[in-house]
């Protein structure tokens, strides 16, 4: 292989070694949710403080241990990693994705398609209370492990719990990019450990490798259904962080995230939950803590340090993916456009949104001083665990059918057996609503709410915008008839505007109020498509709106959903053929319209979500900085429109 070769890595070990690479990236990012699932599934499963508690027998023991495998084959390996992640918006993964896919097919008339969208934006939703709830039970879970090093420290768990996850949330504005190079290594370490363990636990009693037997499972929920019914509101446990599989792909693919799954992540949890129910086969009072317990004495406390950093990392990169939950929803129109700090200059998706981070902290402390402890927390992880995973199952069958025209027979008898799993969790899960399960369900009706509120408001200010402003060509023929009674300064002013109908209000303000107007007008109109990212190529569309001698023009400038819409760095790359001459960006003049919104009579909405759309508004932010204008040459021109 040549220099150039590997330089390039155009050779077979450079590729190689790019592959392992990713594999090494997805490990550390990917699969911290799942991957840390052991610590409490089991535990959980068997405590006897649970409202419908799971007796220790060995049948149960065995049917648990089958259960915990045979769901996270069906859910995670065959939904999500063979199925689900064959679908993706031009690379891009998750249920956000799914969402994008079906706007778009809905806005052809597709009511059930539009339907769907609304179901996948609640299941987005419910994605905000996993990234509430993941760092809480996660870190405290890894922490309860000092209670078995040592009874004395329980009193530390809360303090301890509480002291980390400030400190992780202090961190989120410095970024991943650092701290992710260490976090691959952590979690191969991590997995190796556990898999290691799960060995040991499993040569005390061999026969539970008998139940990865599918007939154990069957058998457990024919025999024992009451018992097995509300176990399963525990071992959906052992699934979290099956979304951020699909969510991620677009930074890893999907090639890597399987190879992860399949090369060690499966078979490392797997030993786990085995080698935890041998230790409770051999003694039912293992079930205090069978995670902790697989390790000899003088391990666990070096296994509680290294959970704590898993854990963190789980926490970490459900965070970052609540981060862009938020930006793809605010650049899809369903949040108020939010201030966003891209927090690497090599990864566009690190980024880090300060008003989530906070809203984020806080809702994650205010859980661990409610609940106290992993196993309370439980109940209510699971609801939102499957709450997202029924609804992207079923938002994948509705776009493979259109996608690839599978028969429908086909994807119907596929469509009930994996509904069928997942209603059953669903089910599972609803016994323990006064539990804990009605937190999440609160999360993501609030959450929903909001987003479709914001959708619908700014819907109506579009229309009212509209009608104030009224129509550009219109406009641009009223401007030639005053030429002569309006002055013109030279230099290049910019106008933003929503789109190309209607006369921005700051130019129609600038030229009625003042009655003067640059050399060189441009007004820009930003468009969000339902693409993670946008061709540079592709990124601008001019039109002279129908002269070419009057130096107005009016430029498109199409961003896609994890794009950074920044407008100066998309004016350079005009050509001055097309901008009626030269533009002077260097000193342009940029001009925004802001709008005070006032609660109207009109019936537009509801009272109460005329107010919440209204408060949601005040946490917009500042327009200069989403799109990266120059703050000492903007100009902010405002107005008001009833709702």
């Amino acid at each position: 292989m040549t220099s150039r070769q590997q330089e390039t890595g155009h050779g077979p070990g450079a590729r190689d070694v790019v592959r392992l690479a990713v594999v090494v990236g997805a490990l550390g990012v990917v699969f911290g949710d799942i991957g840390t699932s052991p610590i409490y599934t089991m535990q959980t499963v068997f405590n006897p403080a649970d409202p419908h508690p799971v007796p220790v027998s060995v049948d149960n023991v065995f049917g648990v241990a089958s259960l915990i495998f045979w769901s996270v084959m069906i859910i995670v390996t065959v939904t999500y990693v063979l199925l689900a992640m064959r679908v993706d918006n031009q690379g891009e993964g998750g249920i956000m994705a799914l969402i994008t896919l079906l706007r778009r097919w809905s806005s052809s008339g597709g009511r059930t398609a539009a339907v769907l969208a609304a179901l996948g934006i609640f299941g987005a939703a419910l994605f905000f209370g996993d990234s509430m709830i993941t760092p809480a039970i996660s870190v405290l879970s890894a922490i309860e492990g000092l209670k078995i090093v040592n009874p004395d420290l329980e009193a530390a768990i809360i303090p301890v719990t509480a002291v980390i996850i400030v400190a992780l949330f202090m961190v989120q504005r410095r970024g991943t990019a650092a701290v992710g190079r260490v976090f691959g290594p952590i979690m191969i370490t991590w997995f190796l450990v556990i898999a290691v363990l799960g060995i040991a636990g499993i040569t005390h009693h061999p026969d539970i490798l008998k139940a990865l037997s599918p007939t154990y499972a069957l058998s457990f929920l024919a025999g024992h259904f009451g018992i097995a019914f509300f176990a399963l509101a525990a071992i959906v446990l052992s699934v979290t962080g099956a979304e951020a599989l699909y969510a991620d792909m677009g930074h890893f693919g999907r090639r890597a995230i399987t190879r992860g799954w399949l090369g060690l992540v499966l078979p490392a949890c797997v030993l786990s939950y085995l080698g935890q129910g041998a230790l409770i086969l051999e003694d039912p009072a293992n079930i205090s803590s069978p995670f902790f317990l697989l390790a000899p004495g003088w391990a666990r406390l070096p296994l509680v340090i290294l959970a704590t950093a898993a854990t963190v990392i789980a926490s970490q990169a459900v965070i970052t993916g609540a981060y862009s939950v938020a930006s793809q929803a605010a650049q899809l129109g369903y949040l108020p456009r939010l201030r966003i700090a891209h927090t690497s200059e090599a990864t566009m998706g690190q980024i880090y949104v300060p008003w989530i981070n906070w809203l984020l902290m806080t809702s994650v402390l205010i859980l661990v001083f409610a609940f106290q402890t992993s196993a309370a927390l439980a109940y209510a992880f699971g609801m939102a665990v499957t709450g997202t995973i029924t609804i992207t199952t079923l938002l994948f069958f509705y776009v493979a059918r259109l996608k690839w025209g599978t028969p429908r027979w086909l994807l119907g008898i596929g469509a009930f057996l994996l509904l069928g799993v997942d209603l059953l969790f669903v089910a599972a899960n609803l016994t323990k609503l006064v539990h804990g399960a009605w937190l999440p369900l609160l999360i993501g009706l609030t959450a929903f709410t909001i987003m479709t509120t914001w959708q619908r408001g700014r819907e109506i200010v579009t229309a009212e915008r509209a009608r104030t402003e009224g129509t550009l060509p219109e406009f641009v023929e009223q401007l030639r008839e005053t030429a002569a009674s309006t002055a013109t300064v030279p230099g290049t002013a910019v106008f933003l505007n929503r789109g190309k109908q209607t006369a921005p209000l700051a130019l129609r303000a600038n030229l009625e109020h003042n009655h003067v107007r640059h050399e060189h007008v441009v007004i820009m109109s930003i468009e969000t498509d339902t693409v993670p990212r946008v061709p540079a190529d592709e990124r601008i569309t001019v039109d002279d709106l129908g002269y070419t001698d009057d130096g107005i023009t009016h430029v498109t400038a199409r961003f896609g959903y994890m794009d950074n819409p920044d407008v100066p760095a998309a004016l350079h790359t005009l050509d001055p053929a097309a901008t009626e001459g030269q533009l002077d960006l260097d000193n342009a003049s940029y001009f925004l319209s802001t709008i005070e919104l006032r609660r109207g009579p009109a019936p537009t909405m509801a009272s109460w979500r005329k107010r919440l759309f209204i408060a949601t508004s005040y946490i917009t932010a500042d327009a200069a900085a989403h799109f990266d204008l120059p703050r000492d040459r903007t100009i902010i021109m405002g107005s008001h429109i009833d709702v």
